[in-house]
């Protein structure tokens, strides 16, 4: 219906010559059904563009609207155009939600590549909490834009080269030394993680003694794999689907790669020597100061590989490219941006989503997260207490522009006081019903013809502005949009299911109506926490 009237206002504004890009055109459920069923600002918007007056352009747009499945028009002041839809035409959505299941919400094929680098948290150490808030961040934009037809990477970088990884083998080192009471670790080690002792163990048990001798280079890549391996682990049972690309700094930074680079920077004169270290302007574009690519003792600054690494990502051939990065990251921005710009590229090329921190809160004293002190949340620890589901939904269920307090009481609670279980709660209820209707042998009617009640009209009126929704998120990024509306549609399910007998023998006419409709809300449901990366269950 939605699509239907977008594209009788699409062909009117052709008619009526005005100026309009498709994108303009937008048409959203209204929750209060006194003033109809879906609205359009395309007035507005179209008023604006063609210095036009928003309330004449709303009365021509209505006197040329054809529209059968339309009861009545109406146009509010200053200009919103509100259709109330025919009782009959409202329910055509039950048959349309069955026709595409699993495609319901989902867009077609766009020819345009985005890769999407999410996670990367460094390999000295697990996953903790706010780490995963990424992870989960990032995953559920990978699956919404793939649902929206989008070709998706997803990509993980390791940053495998530095100091920190020095620092992070001979912290391993130490303890490997300790096994043999060579030397007792210090406070002084960078990283002081349970984690890295078991990589500790580990070798110990590989190579027992034989690893005395080896260089702190050793230590540094053994720890490298196991802490990938453990972090790759973690976060497939956290649901994150696999990624496509792991890009190593280490792979990035080859010497040729390097050159290739610097000459360009300096035959294009975007670098200069001062003090012994060498800077990029990045003034020039976005940046407010120019920044050091090479210090002085001719060692790289974290933000060189970067350059390399984003310049690689566009060598192959993305359209587009989202960066998901924490919040001590926002800096970074405007340099790489100006970067980009300085190799001819739009700035908007890159997006750039920054995670806020995540506060764990449990018996109301906050945990700090620090790899290098081991006083750290993990995502595995937590995941022995917690379900997943629980704790990726209250990491999606805010704007990632926003702090989050993970309330671990709450998390772990097993009512209808937690989201998650009430969600999914509701989802076991959709379950319940169609198993016993089919024991029963009630069949479902598609048509929607006996439904009558208001519940009825705004459970569907619902289940229309699931592509909407999608198609927001698929330009915004606001997963948690997401996560809002599951939320919303779970007290919809419930307010019905207590309200009204759903399988009803002595009136199998009604229930198969009904049970019709409930079809069509566990596909949308079952559509949306797909999305989410929150696995259904069918009992609780």
């Amino acid at each position: 219906m939605i699509e239907n009237i977008k594209t009788d206002i699409i062909k009117i504004l052709k008619s009526i010559n005005v100026s309009f890009s498709i994108g303009d055109v937008n048409v959203s459920v209204l929750t209060n059904n006194k003033f109809g069923d879906l609205t359009t600002n395309v007035a507005f918007i179209i008023g604006k563009k063609n210095k036009r007056n928003p309330y004449e352009l709303a009365n021509k747009i209505v006197a040329l609207f054809n529209n059968e499945n339309i009861k009545k028009i109406e146009i509010v002041k200053p200009g919103f155009i509100n259709f109330f839809i025919n009782k009959q035409s409202i329910f055509l959505i039950i048959k349309k939600i069955i026709k595409y299941g699993k495609k319901y919400g989902s867009d077609k094929k766009k020819n345009e590549k985005i890769n999407i680098e999410f996670v990367s948290a460094n390999p000295t150490g697990e996953i903790h909490i706010g780490h995963a808030r990424g992870a989960a961040y990032g995953d559920v934009l990978s699956r919404v834009l793939s649902f929206s037809g989008y070709d998706v990477t997803r990509e993980y970088y390791v940053n495998d080269a530095g100091n920190q990884i020095k620092k992070l083998g001979e912290s391993v080192y130490y303890r490997y030394l300790e096994f043999f009471n060579k030397k007792k670790a210090t406070l002084e080690l960078e990283y002081k993680g349970k984690d890295i002792i078991e990589v500790a163990r580990k070798i110990k048990r590989h190579y027992n003694d034989e690893a005395l001798n080896k260089k702190i280079d050793f230590f540094s890549k053994f720890a490298i794999k196991e802490e990938l391996k453990n972090i790759f682990d973690i976060l497939s049972k956290f649901n994150v689907k696999k990624f496509d690309v792991v890009t190593h700094e280490t792979d990035i930074c080859k010497n040729a790669k390097i050159e290739s680079v610097l000459n360009f920077l300096k035959s294009n004169n975007y670098i200069y020597e001062k003090d012994g270290a060498k800077f990029i302007k990045t003034a020039l574009f976005l940046d407010d100061k120019d920044r050091v690519v090479i210090k002085k003792d001719g060692l790289f600054t974290y933000f060189f590989p970067d350059i390399i690494y984003h310049y690689n990502k566009i060598e192959r051939g993305y359209d587009k490219l989202i960066d998901v990065l924490g919040a001590d990251h926002h800096g970074y921005i405007n340099r790489l941006k100006s970067a980009l710009m300085m190799r001819g590229f739009d700035e908007k090329k890159l997006i750039v989503k920054i995670i806020q921190i995540v506060r764990f809160i449990k018996d109301k004293k906050e945990y700090k997260m620090s790899k290098r002190t081991g006083e750290m949340v993990s995502l595995k620890e937590l995941s022995d207490e917690i379900s997943m589901n629980s704790i990726r939904y209250f990491l999606i269920s805010k704007n990632n522009n926003t702090h989050v307090d993970f309330d671990y009481s709450l998390a772990r609670k097993n009512d209808n006081n937690n989201p998650v279980h009430y969600i999914l709660y509701a989802y076991v209820r959709l379950h319940s019903v169609l198993k016993m209707a089919q024991e029963k042998k009630i069949r479902k009617n598609y048509e929607g013809n006996l439904l009558t009640t208001a519940e009825e009209k705004e459970i569907v009126k619902f289940l229309y502005d699931f592509p909407n929704i999608i198609k927001t998120v698929s330009k915004n990024y606001e997963v948690h949009l997401i996560a809002n509306y599951v939320f919303s549609l779970a007290k919809l399910i419930h307010s019905y299911y207590n309200k009204y007998r759903i399988v009803d023998e002595k009136n199998k006419s009604l229930s198969s109506s009904r049970l019709g409709l409930i079809a069509a809300i566990k596909i949308v449901l079952e559509n949306a926490l797909d999305i989410l990366g929150i696995k259904t269950v069918t009992q609780m």
